[in-house]
């Protein structure tokens, strides 16, 4: 069962060891473990259901509070204390796009406001209701989750948009395909919130992001329906998949996907790849983009972020042994981590591998092997586990993403982890930053920062020390020019800097678009815009 207030499975744990849980302490200091309230007394405090009667709305107590919050931090701070001010009033599972079609003409007579909901996985408020005296219907789309087509000739499958990253891998490999669409929420998000949001895999550079796998699909507005015919190419005016990609529910529901589809590949295999230092690396990674190496994953690790993996990944006599030999090869201190994917037949895989070991080489890199990259592959859905067992000690975490040019990545990464570290300090209180870059491309990359925190007795504090860090990094983001959004959406908490990257006729544009297909502002309000 999927935990309440928390992530992923409950009986997953992502236990920390000894030695970590030491080096925690002489990071940030020693956390103090906070006290979750029971899911019971959260559902007592849930209000009474506004909404008309209907056969598809769920009104149970239970039900509301499950889907009252994401994965934010402000969202765990809610549930985790109980301090949730707003529930739906119901929630719908519908099967069919007919039931879709029904439950927004029930909003509109009602006067109701609608939330799509996928896996629960935003973490930047997707999924949360609004304050105000409209009552609020979530819709959860996950019982709409089958195969509904395969085209093997032109390599398309259609999806109900309500499909789980697993289900829709399973029914795909069925018939020897896959998507290759692997978000770290995988287990949990749904192909309609990956079009809704932009989502990236972390395979992205070989199968693309959900833009390039997108190919058409239907939406149900409260306009009308918006059918996409998933042409291979169109020069017919402007690409109405862009308005539905990133819409973030406020153009209506997507009720189905049909998305470009590979043949399962012969071969995988991940390698790690260590570097003297950060520019090192940074250098290397920019020249495999830019010779077009056909990978399927990079990702570069800052030299904190490096020894933080593997401090917390335990293994000490597996990393003493690589600190030795990386020590005899000139590679200590500073050294930085890169792991990087080849995906495809035999024979590319090795073209790959070799041509990208060639240009690591050149700059310093020392090839470890597949032991790093294996471990990776097996436990990348596993790390969000993590935010449990560092919460149930004291401690919060949480990450934030842009994407610059490869001549702003130095100073960007740099602004956003000096905006990080300090920003606590009148308050005698310490932060761990540390980052890598996680998405790669020809004209830049995305940079990826984690930053983690000790806890403090009050919500309030706790949720004011995340803001004053969330702030300062984003107007870091903005100084830069950098997108507010790499890969996880604008939802409510990034909305305050979305006018800087989009300008004030772009903004506008945006409005009349969603007007176009919600003129009564029924669905999701807040988000986004």
């Amino acid at each position: 069962m999927q935990r309440w207030n928390g992530w992923g499975d409950e009986t997953v744990d992502y236990p920390l060891p000894e030695s970590a849980a030491v080096v925690l302490q002489e990071w940030v200091g020693a956390g103090r473990p906070p006290l979750d309230v029971p899911f019971a007394d959260v559902v007592a405090g849930v209000p009474p259901s506004r909404l008309p009667a209907h056969p598809l709305v769920n009104v149970d107590a239970a039900i509301r509070a499950q889907h009252a919050r994401g994965q934010s931090f402000p969202d765990w701070v809610a549930l985790r204390y109980g301090r949730i001010p707003h529930f739906p009033d119901g929630v719908a599972f519908p099967t069919t796009d007919d039931e879709v079609r029904s439950l927004i003409q029930y909003a509109q007579h009602s006067g109701v406001r609608l939330v799509p909901y996928g896996g629960g996985t935003s973490v930047v408020g997707h999924i949360n209701p609004q304050p105000g005296d409209i009552p609020t219907l979530t819709v959860n789309m996950q019982r709409m989750k089958l195969l509904r087509a395969l085209d093997e000739t032109s390599h398309l499958a259609t999806f109900g948009a309500g499909v789980q990253g697993p289900d829709l891998e399973a029914q795909l490999r069925a018939h020897g395909y896959t998507l290759g669409h692997f978000p770290q929420s995988f287990e949990l998000s749904t192909l309609g919130g990956w079009v809704a949001t932009r989502s990236s895999g972390q395979q992205s550079l070989g199968y693309g992001r959900i833009e390039q796998l997108f190919a058409g699909g239907r939406l149900e507005s409260p306009a009308g329906t918006l059918t996409l015919p998933p042409h291979p190419a169109s020069a017919a005016g402007p690409d109405l998949r862009q308005l539905v990609l990133g819409s973030e529910g406020r153009m209506g529901i997507i009720t189905e996907a049909t998305v470009r589809i590979s043949p399962l590949p012969e071969r995988e295999d991940f390698h790690a790849v260590f570097f003297p230092d950060f520019v090192s690396g940074q250098a290397a990674v920019r020249a495999i983009m830019q010779s077009r190496i056909p990978l399927s994953m990079l990702r570069l690790s800052t030299a904190v972020e490096t020894a933080t993996t593997l401090t917390l990944a335990g293994h000490e006599r597996l990393i003493g042994t690589l600190q030795g030999l990386l020590s005899l090869r000139g590679v200590s201190d500073s050294k930085c981590m890169l792991l990087f994917g080849v995906t495809g037949s035999s024979d590319l895989v090795k073209m790959a591998r070799n041509a990208t070991l060639t240009i690591t080489g050149r700059h310093g890199g020392i090839h470890v092997g597949r032991t790093f990259g294996k471990q990776w592959h097996k436990g990348r859905f596993h790390t969000p586990y993590l935010r449990n067992t560092l919460w149930a000690r004291g401690y919060g975490v949480d990450t934030l993403e842009t994407a610059v040019s490869w001549d702003a990545v130095p100073q960007t990464l740099a602004d956003i982890e000096t905006a990080l570290r300090p920003a606590l300090a009148d308050i005698d209180e310490k932060v761990h930053v540390f980052t890598h870059l996680s998405h790669m491309y020809p004209s830049g990359a995305s940079i990826y920062t984690t930053y983690l925190f000790r806890l403090a007795d009050d919500p309030d504090e706790s949720l004011h020390r995340w803001w004053r860090m969330k702030d300062a990094a984003s107007q870091a983001i903005v100084r830069h020019q950098g997108t507010i959004s790499h890969q996880h959406g604008v939802g409510t908490d990034h909305a305050p800097y979305l006018a800087a990257e989009k300008g004030v006729l772009g903004m506008a544009a945006l409005r009349a678009a969603l007007q176009q297909f919600d003129p009564d502002g029924l669905m999701n309000p807040g988000k986004l815009l």
